[in-house]
């Protein structure tokens, strides 16, 4: 498998120096005094902002340098992408009094200033480059009002990654294809299937779960629920083009409404185990992750996951490397990346940089999972295999997860009846 050519936008060592005539103004009028971090809004066109805290340093401090840790990522994409490669683009970053919010990221902030780096990527697929390191104007001195300054690193690094795309939605036993420039490879196939009436773990007769801690299995329900109160048995497991068995996703806890509702809560989510290979014997299996799911509550609903590293000493030693909530509606994208700024990564000396991450589409659309995976995480077939099973698992939570007044499609039902047309 060839990877495609990544450039990943690093920007970081933030640090903000505000001027000494600068007055410290009350937290009452909803703009954060000098002694309070600010934020900032990080922005290439036709690309999400980010945004983050920007750590304030005092104006007697000189012309010291800032750690080196990393405030933003933007992977833009295969070979550049093509939006911005060949041609230089405009990384801008807007520094704000005031707190977070809801709308545009910030609650009442004030501009405290803007800067602009130029960016190419061009040189950047083969080695890294700097772009920007060091303290720049956030607009003109002017008389008594000297500007404020902003430091930041702004780098670039070559990412290269595997491109996968699965051809139709993970329920429906699709291909998975590795994408490479306007080739399209076909490389795994998949096979789901939900067995309803299961009272156990829904795996194929051929596997066998000797090396599967017992505590990272939990009860299903006693039986006693009404028919459609619960989903559970679901798998999808990933073949290599021979017909091998090299990955798969399982539901281990099923998807059961909280009490007097329809909903999956987090106080009780539903679980899936990520399983490979294990030992000589193609049927032997053993868990690799854990990822838990649920709908959140708020003001906008979303699905809250998490997932989890399995160690070989059980459920009680996993180890979070994901955790997040994306958009019931929208959808949005499950990503493993120890550069962010929300990453669990970090606890783990193995994992560096970008891992995965994989698209999934809002509630009701057409869902053909794209998948990223970073070229150090891939030694075969079979590890890339447990990313596409990991993006299989959390896009089919978004229908594990939907309220259980409404509908799922016929592929998740096992019994006629159970099936609303």
């Amino acid at each position: 498998m060839d990877p495609c050519p990544f450039v990943r936008l690093i920007i970081e060592s933030l640090s903000l120096k505000l001027p000494t005539t600068t007055k410290p103004v009350s937290s009452a009028s909803g703009v954060h005094s000098s002694a309070t971090p600010c934020i900032c809004k990080i922005k290439i066109k036709n690309f999400p902002p980010q945004t983050a805290v920007i750590p304030l340093c005092s104006a007697s401090g000189g012309g010291s340098h800032p750690p080196d840790s990393a405030a933003a990522a933007l992977p833009p994409g295969p070979g550049g992408p093509p939006r911005i490669q060949g041609k230089p683009v405009l990384l801008t970053v807007a520094v704000y009094t005031g707190g977070m919010g809801r709308s545009c990221g910030f609650s009442g902030g004030k501009v405290v200033g803007r800067v602009g780096v130029v960016v190419s990527v061009d040189g950047s697929l083969t080695r890294p480059v700097v772009f920007q390191n060091g303290w720049m104007k956030l607009g003109n001195d002017n008389g008594d009002k000297p500007a404020a300054s902003l430091h930041l690193k702004v780098r670039s690094e070559p990412d290269p990654r595997f491109l996968f795309q699965f051809g139709g939605e993970p329920e429906c036993s699709p291909v998975v294809f590795q994408i490479q420039g306007n080739i399209r490879q076909p490389v795994f196939s998949c096979k789901f299937s939900a067995d309803r009436n299961s009272r156990s773990r829904s795996l194929p007769s051929d596997f066998t779960m000797n090396n599967i801690n017992r505590g990272w299995m939990t009860p299903f329900s006693n039986g006693k629920e009404k028919t459609g109160r619960e989903r559970k048995g679901w798998m999808i497991v990933v073949h290599d083009l021979s017909g091998s068995s090299i990955a798969a996703a399982s539901m281990i806890t099923p998807f059961v409404p909280s009490q007097g509702s329809d909903r999956v809560s987090r106080s009780n989510p539903g679980a899936w185990l990520i399983l490979r290979p294990h030992g000589a014997s193609i049927s032997n299996w053993k868990p690799w992750g854990r990822l838990e799911a649920w709908r959140e509550r708020g003001p906008v609903d979303g699905l809250g996951y998490k997932f989890e590293l399995v160690t070989n000493t059980g459920m009680t030693s996993g180890i979070p490397i994901s955790e997040g909530t994306m958009n019931i509606k929208k959808g949005g994208k499950f990503c493993i990346d120890e550069t962010l700024k929300d990453s669990r990564a970090s606890p783990l000396s193995n994992i560096k940089g970008f891992v995965m991450s994989s698209t999934v589409e809002g509630e009701g659309k057409t869902s053909k999972p794209m998948v990223q995976v970073g070229v150090q995480h891939v030694t075969c077939m079979a590890d890339a295999a447990l990313f596409i099973a990991l993006s299989a698992a959390i896009d089919l939570s978004m229908d594990a997860c939907k309220l259980f007044s409404r509908k799922l499609r016929k592929e998740f039902l096992q019994d006629e009846q159970d099936f609303l047309s």
